[in-house]
């Protein structure tokens, strides 16, 4: 069984053009934590409650859920 996300944290927004994008960083029940993914905030957007629950593998398919989304919109 793979681990779910206990918590998550969602690093600061850019302010100016060339800050670097959010971070997902993501706690799991087995005591890991990992960086999942960066993100274009002016594209897709997230909280950190989303990922509460999720696999590493379901937050990634969160992501590109959510990036289809945008790209079909």
């Amino acid at each position: 069984m793979e681990p779910k996300i206990v918590s998550a944290s969602i690093s600061k927004m850019p302010v100016k053009l060339f800050d670097p994008m959010p971070k997902v960083t993501a706690k799991f029940d087995d005591g890991t934590e990992k960086h999942l993914f960066e993100y274009y905030p002016d594209e897709i957007s997230f909280t950190a409650s989303e990922f509460i629950g999720l696999t590493e593998r379901e937050a990634r398919d969160l992501r590109t859920k959510k990036d289809i989304a945008y790209l079909q919109s």
